[in-house]
């Protein structure tokens, strides 16, 4: 299986990639140091819409669904998005700054937009993800690690604790860990929160 490449530009070779206007530059002095793993599905427990993307782009109908009034006018983004069905979205290269995760902070430093990239998993806190999309995972992480220095994966959770939840109870962390051969400094258990 050949290995899959982030170009020195930041962009995952053989991703879909859609643009978002949700994005900006990191600080000067901040390059990717953490990976944020997070689940969304719009409406909830919904996959398959479209509206992720929608959402990520500023094109998102706010009527078409009641939920979408609680969310109206949101900015957000991600670098990547794993669908249910394993494809791999861009949204944003690694070297800019995504907004995905809003107020929050990992070993003593906050704002970790300014060095985070963030993976959305289409799912929710109430289904199992796929088994292709951990394969997905654990090669874009593989390819993420090649490219940065990633000190860290952890959950949305770990670093917005009481504000989010997500990935959430069904992402199975040691399986992701065992996949990927990630050493467990890397992992949000021991990543001294």
């Amino acid at each position: 299986m050949t290995a899959w490449v982030v170009s020195s530009d930041g962009w995952l070779e053989g991703a879909r990639i859609v643009p978002s206007p949700n994005v900006d530059a990191r600080p000067h002095d901040e390059s990717p140091s953490l990976v944020v793993i997070h689940n969304i599905s719009l409406p909830p427990s919904c996959f398959g819409t479209g509206d992720i993307e929608a959402l990520f782009t500023n094109t998102l109908d706010f009527d078409a669904h009641p939920f979408f009034q609680t969310i109206r006018g949101l900015r957000v983004s991600s670098h990547f998005l794993i669908t249910r069905e394993a494809e791999v979205v861009q949204f944003a290269s690694t070297l800019a700054r995504a907004w995905h995760a809003g107020q929050s902070h990992f070993a003593g430093r906050e704002r970790c937009n300014d060095f985070a990239i963030g993976i959305e998993l289409e799912g929710c806190d109430d289904a199992p993800f796929e088994a292709a999309q951990y394969t997905v995972l654990t090669r874009l992480s593989d390819a993420l690690t090649k490219r940065h220095a990633i000190e860290a994966f952890v959950g949305h959770s770990d670093i917005a604790p009481g504000r989010k939840t997500d990935p959430g109870p069904y992402f199975d962390w040691s399986a992701f860990a065992r996949a990927a051969s990630l050493p467990p400094d890397r992992l949000p258990f021991v990543s001294g929160l």
